[in-house]
C-alpha cells in the first residue's frame, strides 16, 4: 500500500507520528469510452471556452463564481496560505460511544500506522480506546478539504472514518412520512416473523456480486469465441479534419436537395475539432434522411396508383410487335432460302 497522508495525531500533549492508507479498493471491471465504429478511445481535452485553445494544467487556477455573475479565481498559492491547523494534524476533540455516531455521516475509511519512533504512543492510544469502548471525534484535512473524522479501533489497528458536516446531511422530504398509514397487528407480527426467520450472523464472504462475475463470465466468452480486435493506431492529434462550418454548410445544402452541389474549399482545423464535425454531419444526415424517404414513398405510390387500364393496351401493343417481328423474321429467311441457290449455281458456272 502507498500512504495518501502523512501527519501527527495529536492528544492532550502527546503527537503521534502516523501514516494514512485508503482501507479500500474497488474491484469493479473498467471501461474505455471507445469509438463504436473503429474502436478508437475517446479522448478529453482541457479547452478555453473563450480561444478554443487547449490549457496545460500548469495554467489551470481555480473559478469561483459570485452571485453577480463575476468571477473570483484563485491559485495554488491563495490556497496554501489558508491557515488550516489539520493540514499535518489529526487533532481529537473528544470521545463519544460509538452507537452515538449514525453510519450516514461515514464517508471513507483509512488505516493509521505509525511512524517508527511513535510506536509506543501509538499503542498507548489504540489500547486505552478499546479498553474504554471510545472513539474519538477528530478534524483532519486532506487535499485541502476539512473534515471531521471517527477514529476508533479494529484488529490491532487504529481506522480514521472521515465523516460528512451535519449541513451535508439531507433531510427526507417524502409525502407518505405525513400519512396516517394503517397497519394491522397480523401483518405486523407475520413481518416480525419473517424477519426472524431471516436472522443470523453477518458474514460477508457469504455474498457475491453476481453482476461483477456475470460480467466476467461475458467478457471472456467474447475473447475465446474470437471476438477481439487489436488495439486501433491512434491518428496523430495535428491531423487536419473538415472544418465545422463547412459541414454543416454541406450538410444543410444536402438536406435541401443539393441546391449547390460545388464542394467549396474545405478550411483546416485541429483535430480536436474532428469528434464535432463528425458529430454535425450526422445530425444534418439524419435531417435528410426523413425527406429522402418521404421523397421515395410518394414516388413508389404513385406507381402504384396508375390505372390498371394502362397496362392491358401496353401488353397488346407489345405482343403487336413482336408479332409483326416475326413474320418480318419469317419472310426474311424465306428470301435468303431463295436466293442461296442461285449463288451455288453461278459459282457452278
Amino acid at each position: 500500500m502507498r500512504s495518501i497522508w502523512r501527519g501527527a495525531v495529536s492528544f492532550g500533549l502527546v503527537s503521534i507520528g502516523v501514516k494514512l492508507y485508503t482501507a479500500t479498493e474497488d474491484h469493479d471491471i473498467r471501461f474505455n469510452q471507445v469509438h463504436a465504429t473503429d474502436g478508437g478511445r475517446i479522448r478529453y481535452r482541457r479547452v478555453c471556452s473563450i480561444d478554443g485553445a487547449e490549457v496545460e494544467y500548469s495554467e489551470i487556477a481555480k473559478g469561483y463564481e459570485l452571485p453577480d455573475g463575476q468571477l473570483v479565481v484563485l491559485t495554488d498559492e491563495d490556497f496554501e496560505e489558508l491557515p488550516l491547523a489539520s493540514r499535518r494534524e489529526i487533532e481529537v476533540l473528544q470521545f463519544v460511544d460509538q452507537g452515538e455516531i449514525d453510519p450516514i455521516q461515514y464517508e471513507k475509511t483509512y488505516y493509521l500506522e505509525p511512524d517508527p519512533s511513535a510506536t509506543r504512543p501509538y499503542v498507548l492510544l489504540r489500547d486505552a480506546l478499546e479498553n474504554a469502548g471510545r472513539v474519538a471525534i477528530t478534524k483532519i484535512a486532506i487535499r485541502s478539504r476539512e473534515s471531521l473524522a471517527a477514529l476508533r479501533v479494529k484488529d490491532g489497528v487504529m481506522v480514521l472514518h472521515t465523516m460528512r458536516w451535519p449541513d451535508e446531511i439531507r433531510r427526507p422530504d417524502f409525502a407518505f412520512l405525513d400519512e396516517d398509514v394503517a397497519v394491522r397487528p397480523q401483518e405486523l407480527q407475520m413481518a416480525e416473523a419473517l424477519i426472524g426467520s431471516m436472522t443470523g450472523a453477518f458474514d460477508p464472504t457469504e455474498f457475491t456480486d453476481d453482476y461483477r462475475e456475470a460480467m466476467a463470465e461475458l467478457l471472456e466468452a467474447k475473447q475465446s469465441g474470437g471476438e477481439v480486435q487489436p488495439l486501433p493506431e491512434t491518428a496523430e492529434s495535428g491531423a487536419a479534419v473538415v472544418d465545422l462550418m463547412s459541414a454543416l454548410r454541406r450538410s444543410v445544402e444536402a438536406a435541401r436537395g443539393g441546391a449547390s452541389t460545388e464542394e467549396t474549399p474545405a478550411e483546416r482545423t485541429p483535430a480536436r475539432k474532428a469528434t464535432a464535425a463528425r458529430k454535425a454531419t450526422r445530425a444534418a444526415d439524419e435531417d435528410a434522411a426523413p425527406a429522402r424517404r418521404t421523397t421515395a414513398r410518394t414516388t413508389a405510390a404513385a406507381d402504384r396508383a396508375a390505372p390498371a387500364a394502362r397496362a392491358t393496351p401496353a401488353k397488346k401493343a407489345t405482343a403487336a410487335k413482336k408479332a409483326t417481328a416475326a413474320k418480318k423474321v419469317t419472310a426474311a429467311g424465306k428470301a435468303t432460302a431463295e436466293k442461296a441457290p442461285a449463288k451455288r449455281a453461278r459459282r457452278t458456272a
